[in-house]
């Protein structure tokens, strides 16, 4: 049994096919999704997809930090108002994002603050975005971090350090992604020196497909491939990895 932690199964790239899509996740072996929203745009096909297979498909609620701008307190509102209607998993995805634009940094701060102080009161895990940002991600981390507070880093990339700096906040997880497969990516190389215990398992689907499959549209049936590369890269047999990260996935998100 294998745990998809993160997947944009409501995306339209997924509109013609989506049924099949599943139903080949099951095949795969693939037994329970996590739905990551986005922004207000992604809240109806998100719920739609969970109402219509609600015992595989998870969806979580928050504002991703793309969708962060000058003025936040209208989208925030909107976020707070249904994860305190309780259909929610998880916060997510939420965290910080410099790739593409640093003029909202302060703005991403605070409401990935915001959002994680909603996720302790709420007791729900917390599904985060990091890119070019793991230092001022996990900073922000240590400084909230408590008892009540877990979570995972999506689509992990980061080096050794950082992700012993992750692990040491005692309540998180490394999601590993199609990039473990990828022959440059260097995730293959940080997962052979911090090893698979604190991993979870994605797809990130649409996006990130693993080798073979790279540049084409990814799907969790794919997820496999990457248990497979990550057993190789952590000396684990291909069943270990899928009974760390499936253990991990439900004691994480509690499903």
């Amino acid at each position: 049994m294998l745990i998809d932690t993160h997947a944009h199964l409501y995306h339209k790239q997924f509109d013609p096919d989506r049924e099949d899509m599943l139903a080949r996740a099951l095949e795969a072996g693939v037994t329970k999704l996590f739905l990551p929203n986005v922004d207000h745009e992604s809240i109806a096909a998100m719920d739609a997809l969970a109402a219509a297979h609600p015992d595989r498909c998870f969806a979580m609620m928050g504002l991703h930090p793309c969708s962060v701008g000058e003025n936040n307190s209208e989208a925030m509102e909107e976020v707070e108002r249904l994860l305190r209607t309780g259909r929610y998993c998880a916060v997510g995805e939420i965290g910080i994002d410099l790739y593409w634009d640093k003029t909202f940094l302060a703005q991403q701060q605070e409401v990935f603050r915001m959002q994680i102080r909603w996720a302790k009161e709420l007791e729900l895990p917390i599904a985060i975005h990091c890119r070019e940002s793991y230092n001022e991600v996990i900073a922000i981390l240590e400084e909230e971090n408590d008892a009540s507070l877990r979570g995972v880093l999506h689509c992990f990339t980061g080096n050794p350090e950082q992700a012993r700096r992750v692990i040491a906040l005692g309540g998180f997880y490394l999601g590993i992604g199609g990039v473990v497969t990828y022959p440059k990516g260097g995730l293959f190389e940080t997962m052979r020196e911090v090893g698979a215990g604190h991993c979870v398992l994605e797809t990130d689907a649409p996006y990130l497909a693993p080798v073979p499959y790279r540049g084409k549209r990814n799907e969790s049936a794919y997820l496999p491939r990457i248990a497979a590369r990550l057993a190789e890269a952590t000396g684990h047999a291909v069943e270990e990895i899928e009974a760390i990260t499936t253990r991990n996935a439900e004691l994480l998100f509690q499903r």
